[in-house]
């Protein structure tokens, strides 16, 4: 399994060069902590799955950690500023939607490797502050903790800082893996490796030295590099914001096209990162750059993980009906997602009737070019289309003929300027 890890390039740091040997030789119970700061995770939170997931796969006990508790305080790793407070209602929601999107990635099912889902709430809250410093505060110094890189990058600059509260969440998240660490699990005991990205790194090893004084016991850490673009701009968003794995805020369409047009430089370390394809599968495909075979196998996979292969099937479709395809095989559904972050308006049926309306002034009048002249010198150069269609003719009238799934026009201008028409 640590062998696979390296290759999928998820090993980052490690806390004892023999934990590869120790993960081979028994069951561990593994945790992963994530912090509901909102009700959906994204593509950047997918990765800590992905690896409990792995573990999972070779007989391991994943335990995910809903952090509803440190979240009232905010972790100040990778910010540099203070994260919002929120509600203990809107935390409560947010842990929600997380579990249920969690239920599908990972099995849950009674067994020696089955998943736990736990909430940190559920030890933290009743923790007095008197006991947390007495038994937990007085293992720690000051100094140490200003030494960690979450805590040292806030204080490199002095308009910014850290408040107490969170300078206090790495003695939180140590106590978790003291309480995880304490907790039987069926088959493997105590919890004795924490997994999180290479940001993650000083609050796990602040919850191995606990654990260490605490109880005079060994425990374990593993980190994963964060995940980058190979042109230097951050993962995880698309240009309509964050990519999300809830289908109400990333609809299955976009997220196939997030990966769609991932840069090729980055599809073979993605490829090994988001799916459970085989090594071989995935050196096939990274050795031809420039061939679609490999974001396609990328989009694909990763879609049918998050939404189901019906979804995935439906985002391919769409996606290969967009380019290059027939537009004419979607249905009215796939049409609004497919488009569903493209300008749009209404147009009256009654301008299609007799001779039809001008191709030149719709173009102009959706906004897609700035003027009839614009839009004629565009359709006379070959850059626009009518339903997936390229229209060469400055003559060219629309009529109900057109029209896809009984009321919809698709214009299109260049490669991804689009505007949907819905006549009605």
């Amino acid at each position: 399994m640590f062998d696979e890890l390296r290759w999928r390039g998820l090993v980052h740091q490690v806390t004892d060069d023999g934990l590869a040997a120790k993960l081979a030789g028994e069951p561990f119970t593994v945790y992963h902590g994530i912090d509901v700061t909102a009700d959906s995770l994204h593509v950047g939170s997918l990765v800590g799955v992905l690896v409990l997931r792995l573990f999972q796969s070779y007989g391991h006990r994943p335990v995910v950690l809903l952090g509803a508790g440190t979240t009232r305080i905010g972790d100040p790793s990778g910010k540099r500023a203070e994260r919002p407070l929120l509600s203990p209602e809107q935390i409560a929601a947010n842990a929600a939607g997380i579990q249920a999107q969690l239920e599908g990635l990972l099995d849950f099912r009674p067994g020696p490797a089955g998943a736990v889902l736990l909430d940190n709430t559920d030890w933290l809250g009743p923790l007095s502050l008197l006991d947390f410093l007495r038994d937990v505060g007085k293992h720690f110094t000051v100094n140490a903790m200003l030494a960690k890189d979450s805590v040292r990058a806030r204080f490199s600059e002095a308009d910014i800082g850290i408040s107490f509260t969170e300078f206090s969440y790495m003695l939180l998240q140590a106590y978790d893996f003291l309480h995880l660490f304490d907790t039987d699990f069926p088959g493997t005991g105590g919890c004795r490796l924490q997994v999180g990205g290479s940001d993650q790194w000083g609050n796990i090893t602040a919850g191995i030295d606990l654990i260490r004084r605490v109880r005079g016991a060994e425990a374990y850490g593993l980190t994963w590099p964060l995940v980058t673009k190979a042109d230097g701009t951050k993962f995880g968003k698309s240009e309509a914001g964050n990519v999300w794995l809830d289908p109400a805020r990333t609809s299955p369409y976009e997220l196939f096209q997030f990966w769609m047009h991932a840069d090729d430089r980055d599809v073979g370390r993605y490829l090994r990162t988001f799916t459970s394809l085989a090594e071989d599968e995935i050196v096939a495909l990274d050795l031809a750059p420039g061939d679609r075979r490999a974001h396609l196998a990328l989009a694909t996979a990763v879609t049918r993980l998050v939404h189901g292969g019906p979804a995935a099937a439906a985002a391919a479709q769409a996606s290969a009906a967009l380019f290059g395809g027939d537009l004419r095989a979607l249905s009215e559904t796939e049409l609004a997602t497919t488009f569903a972050d493209a300008p749009s308006s209404e147009l009256p049926l009654g301008r299609l009737a007799g001779a039809g309306v001008s191709l030149v002034d719709l173009l102009a009048e959706t906004g897609l070019v700035a003027s009839k002249t614009a839009a004629r010198t565009a359709v006379a150069q070959g850059g626009v289309s009518v339903n997936g269609a390229r229209e060469t003719d400055l003559e060219r009238r629309l009529t109900p003929a057109d029209l896809l799934a009984g009321g919809y026009l698709v214009l299109r201008r260049g490669k991804r300027s689009y505007h949907l028409l819905h006549v009605g």
